[in-house]
């Protein structure tokens, strides 16, 4: 039994935590488990980040769109949190390519709902347990333009190819008039000013207005058995 458990339980026996902490841990485990569960019922795909405000008929969901239709139709699962705008953009393009869409929701105050263009999709609680599954699902990651929460879900990701918690992947940023300016402050004020980071950092993303070019990046990687996602063997980070 792994210490981690073994530990869990101990202090759930000793009484250490309280009715709420162990609930709140079965709960945590859940949003994991379930995750887990639809992940592995098809090869790692594609995930699209971006916003959920941008008007359906702009040029940004217009490309996410084509995005999501052109990597259905080169047979590469499309993942997105399942809500609107951006990730219904890209649902939309898979599902009428006839290809796997894959809706990974959130339960939110405002009452996000799934869109109708998911062929698979799971609800989480938590937006951790929510940020593992985007990630393990996928070996190609795009970022379209968003507000905080595309912003922590890019951070998430790059810091942990940064710190080697999982393999460099692929990973887009699109619009150029979106990111260029991140990218200036990242280069100016972060690696050139206080040197937080190296200029290596900068090369884990890069930033493309063309849809081709990730569809290529996924071709490239091809189509991994459903058996042998990319994280199993090689990073024990997530």
């Amino acid at each position: 039994m792994d210490a981690a458990i073994a530990n869990w339980l101990d202090a759930i026996a000793q009484e250490k935590l309280d009715k709420e902490d162990v609930e709140r841990s079965l709960r945590y485990a859940k949003d994991l488990e379930q995750g887990l569960a639809k992940i592995r019922t098809f090869a790692q795909g594609v995930s699209i980040f971006g916003s959920a405000r941008l008007s359906e008929k702009g040029k940004w969901c217009k490309k996410a769109e084509e995005l999501g239709y052109k990597l259905a139709q080169n047979g590469h699962a499309v993942v997105t949190g399942g809500g609107p705008s951006i990730m219904q953009a890209a649902n939309k393009g898979a599902y009428e390519a006839g290809g796997r869409s894959i809706g990974l929701n959130i339960e939110l105050a405002h009452e996000q709902h799934i869109n109708p263009y998911v062929t698979d999709s799971v609800e989480f609680h938590y937006f951790f347990a929510r940020k593992v599954m985007l990630t393990m699902a996928s070996k190609v990651y795009v970022f379209f333009p968003g507000g905080f929460g595309t912003m922590d879900e890019f951070s998430e990701i790059l810091i942990l190819m940064q710190e080697g918690k999982m393999p460099k992947m692929p990973m887009f940023l699109f619009g150029k008039s979106f990111w260029k300016p991140l990218d200036r402050f990242f280069a100016d004020k972060m690696q050139r000013g206080l040197k937080t980071i190296n200029p290596d950092d900068r090369k884990i993303y890069k930033i493309t207005d063309d849809v081709d070019e990730i569809v290529a990046a996924a071709n490239k990687i091809g189509h991994p058995s459903i058996h042998n996602n990319l994280y199993n063997d090689k990073i024990r980070g997530i």
